[in-house]
């Protein structure tokens, strides 16, 4: 009879000091991370020698992220006091952790249970006053974003049915929430360009907005009941 060892599941949200900070390869920074904490890793299928590990959702170029999320697999149970001091021991000292908690083995990694997201975009958006067009809804309504191809032709697609909920909470600065549509997330530029009539080329998904901050604030995942919670 083989004796299969049990997998303990622990999620790790964290960020980083400033934008700045942000490893350019973090798949390699967090797999440092987990050698060096000493933690009884699970190992990973293409490499005994590497830990297992679900990284969260990858943010698009451009785009600043407030929380980022892992999922880590070990072979003997820690309490999550122990799993926060080790990481923090052999943590970039640029990286953060803000929450780790032990979460069931069969719930779906945070790369599969991501079902929303938050933004909070800063930048100008003063030409909604002439336009007339409003922020505040939710997916009910259409939102059209138009997309220019390399032959000059149009395209304008709703995307409104994946907005949750929007909101200007400043002068200067709105706070958006985006469900998965069609299994695909939509740029989030695309929703600030619907919103001030801003013309996108159509195959350049990471398009620089100028004068724009875009930030992931959070993931949410969605309960049996259709309501949507931060990860």
């Amino acid at each position: 009879m083989i004796n299969t060892p049990k997998i303990y599941k622990m999620r790790i949200v964290f960020g980083w000091t400033d934008v700045a900070a942000r490893h350019a390869n973090v798949l390699n920074a967090v797999r440092k991370m987990i050698l060096a904490s000493g933690l009884p890793f699970e190992p990973a299928k293409i490499n005994v020698h590497w830990p297992r590990f679900v990284y969260g959702p990858v943010p698009a170029q451009g785009i600043q992220v407030e929380r980022e999320y892992l999922d880590i697999y070990l072979r003997e149970i820690r309490s999550e006091d122990e799993v926060t001091e080790a990481l923090k021991q052999a943590a970039p000292k640029e990286m953060v952790l803000l929450q780790v908690t032990r979460v069931p083995y069969p719930l779906p990694s945070v790369q599969n249970l991501a079902a929303a997201v938050r933004y909070r975009v800063k930048g100008d958006f003063s030409p909604l006053l002439s336009s007339g067009r409003k922020i505040e809804g939710t997916g009910a309504e259409k939102l059209l974003v138009s997309l220019r191809a390399e032959n000059g032709m149009m395209l304008q697609q709703d995307i409104g049915s994946s907005l949750l909920e929007a909101r200007r909470v400043a002068q200067d600065e709105i706070v958006f929430t985006a469900a998965l549509s069609n299994n695909k997330w939509v740029p989030p530029q695309w929703y600030v360009a619907a919103w001030l009539g801003i013309e996108l080329p159509a195959r350049e998904e990471s398009v620089v907005l100028e004068g724009f901050t875009l930030i992931r604030q959070t993931f949410l995942w969605k309960d049996s009941q259709g309501e949507f919670h931060p990860i």
